[in-house]
């Protein structure tokens, strides 16, 4: 397959045709392009803190723009490095919900393949339940690859409150320093507002004041009138 590939890549080159050449590298591209691989989704936070005795889900679903068949899929346990099969089972197509199989106690398949959902249920987990869970998947439409994808569960006694007393403290004091701020501002544009006003007030007063002085003291430009002087008549 390979020495075909490169001998009509090297009868094309030395044909020295631009087009043909360009076509064959297309058509290439096209066949070397892997297909959409098949991707599982164990969600965007993918750990769970249940409390011991409770019921929690373990969710995974899965994604293929090619489609599936015959996709096979399992759920494993990892119990101190030794991988523990919880489920496994064939959807044929899309859309047919799966018969499957259970391999250990307290575990129910709840996904029934709607929207790709393959999540699991465990009933009354134990901290020995606690510990990463692997959703397994394999699409024979894409060669037989595997993908996987992990879910941790952590049991606990109580699930603890978490204190936000420092982030309290620390918004606070931030919303008053923004506050501080914002109030010294308006102080600022205040003062500088009334000064700026009083400046203007000084100024018309000593406009005012400089044109009473100069009319009393009968200087040019004032208002003080200056009749001529009688001439002699002959």
């Amino acid at each position: 397959m390979d020495m075909d590939v490169r001998g009509i890549w090297v009868d094309a080159l030395t044909l020295g045709h631009p087009h043909t050449t360009l076509n064959l590298v297309l058509a290439l591209l096209l066949v070397v392009k892997p297909a959409q691989a098949l991707e599982m989704i164990v969600g965007k936070i993918p750990i769970l803190y249940a409390v011991n005795g409770s019921t929690v889900m373990l969710p995974c679903s899965y994604a293929s723009c090619i489609g599936i068949e015959n996709l096979y899929f399992k759920w494993e346990f990892n119990n101190n490095g030794t991988m523990e099969t919880v489920c496994d089972a064939v959807i044929p197509s899309e859309g047919v919900v799966p018969k499957v199989k259970m391999h250990k106690e307290r575990f129910e398949f709840v996904g029934k393949n709607q929207n790709h959902n393959i999540s699991i249920l465990l009933w009354n987990i134990t901290f020995e339940d606690g510990g990463q869970y692997t959703c397994f998947g394999r699409n024979p439409k894409e060669k037989l690859k595997n993908h996987s994808a992990i879910f941790t569960l952590v049991v606990v006694d109580k699930l603890t409150e978490v204190d936000n007393t420092l982030t309290i403290i620390i918004a606070s004091a931030v919303g008053g320093a923004i506050a501080l701020l914002m109030g010294f501002m308006l102080l600022k544009n205040f003062t500088l507002f009334v000064l700026s006003k009083l400046e203007e007030k000084n100024k018309e007063c000593l406009v005012t004041s400089s044109g009473i002085d100069n009319t009393e003291n009968g200087l040019s430009g004032t208002k003080v009138d200056s009749k001529p002087k009688p001439t002699k008549q002959k």
